[in-house]
């Protein structure tokens, strides 16, 4: 298994200045690879507390890249729906060129109604604008004179500028939280996938990753080249009294944003989202201490968690690649960096022993 961290912000200015923020991130990503994690990935949501921090994942990704030499970057994940297919690949490629090559590129559909809103977008929309937009730049990456005739965008011939450092194209992720036909596609066409344990039951996640397995395979893609990415809230401390203590203050924090960001959904419905309307209901969220025990939020000593992540590993593959969500911004910064740091000295290596 591979490690790295992934920055979900879920706070606003009267909680953490957005400078303080960005600031504390980018000592955490320096971090992260002086003590040899694989990767820094961040989101891309907008004027909300629940990700709003992080509207241009490639701004903050190119900072990181500044302060590295060897860590991945990973968007987790960009919105082709909400930027135009040159703009999107040109800033990308961009960011492949400025970290010689470092660069994983996961997109995402979107789902909160309000910022589709926002960019002036149909919700009904989404699935074409996605899987529009994911090929346009695969190709504008891989092809020169590309001309394009799609359904939201027709441009061309066009060669980008900068070409992407990787060859033919950055490896590319689909995230996919709910349904078996985008797993299924992802395997298909030869995409790696990402996904959030945290909203789905054991067993769908299993029968999920069946399917983008036996589509992989069955397209004929090299066998154990496909990559699978998990996120999981993390906190860990010598105590582990003390770390599901501050675990759950940061879920709640995070559970209340979520509640904010979803509310659109309860006057709201689209045949692109089946079932979403259920979002804006949060009694239905399972509680903390059902999710840490569960295995869907990882709290706890440097021996708990290692129990909890060699469980992860038995149902789901150790082949799989694990986001460390270590500060949203509700727990000191030196939280996170005891973290990161029981995890490299007390976890991670009894975990590859």
């Amino acid at each position: 298994m591979e490690f790295g961290i992934v920055f979900f912000p879920t706070v606003g200015p009267d909680d953490r200045p957005a400078p303080q923020y960005f600031d504390e991130c980018l000592h955490l990503a320096a971090l992260a690879e002086e003590l040899g994690f694989a990767h820094v990935k961040t989101v891309e949501h907008y004027f909300f507390p629940y990700g709003g921090y992080s509207p241009d994942p490639v701004t903050f990704l190119a900072a990181v890249a500044a302060r590295t030499s060897r860590i991945r970057l990973g968007t987790s994940a960009a919105i082709p729906a909400f930027t135009h297919p040159v703009k999107l690949a040109g800033k990308l490629a961009m960011l492949d060129n400025i970290s010689h090559g470092r660069l994983d590129v996961a997109f995402g559909r979107a789902f909160l109604p309000d910022e589709f809103a926002a960019f002036g977008i149909p919700l009904d929309e989404s699935r074409d604008r996605f899987a529009e937009g994911v090929t346009a730049c695969v190709r504008l990456w891989s092809e020169e004179n590309v001309t394009f005739d799609g359904r939201f965008h027709r441009f061309g011939p066009v060669t980008l500028l900068p070409k992407v450092v990787q060859r033919p194209h950055p490896p590319v992720f689909v995230t996919s939280a709910r349904s078996p036909e985008s797993v299924e596609r992802a395997g298909t066409d030869g995409y790696h996938l990402q996904t959030v344990p945290n909203v789905m039951s054991r067993e769908v996640l299993q029968e999920r990753l069946a399917i983008y397995r036996n589509a992989w395979a069955a397209a004929g893609h090299p066998e154990g080249a496909a990559r699978i990415h998990f996120s999981y809230p993390t906190v860990v401390a010598d105590d582990g009294e003390e770390a599901a203590r501050k675990g759950r203050y940061d879920e709640e924090r995070n559970t209340a944003a979520i509640a904010a960001a979803v509310r659109a959904w309860s006057g709201t419905t689209s045949a692109a989202y089946p079932g979403y309307e259920k979002l804006a209901d949060l009694t239905t969220r399972a509680t903390f201490d059902d999710r840490l025990k569960d295995d869907k939020v990882l709290a706890g000593d440097p021996d708990q968690v290692r129990a909890q992540l060699e469980r992860i590993a038995g149902w789901y593959g150790d082949d799989v690649t694990i986001s460390l969500g270590i500060h949203s911004g509700h727990l000191d910064v030196g939280d996170a960096e005891r973290t990161l740091r029981l995890l490299a000295d007390r976890v991670l290596p009894k975990l590859h022993a």
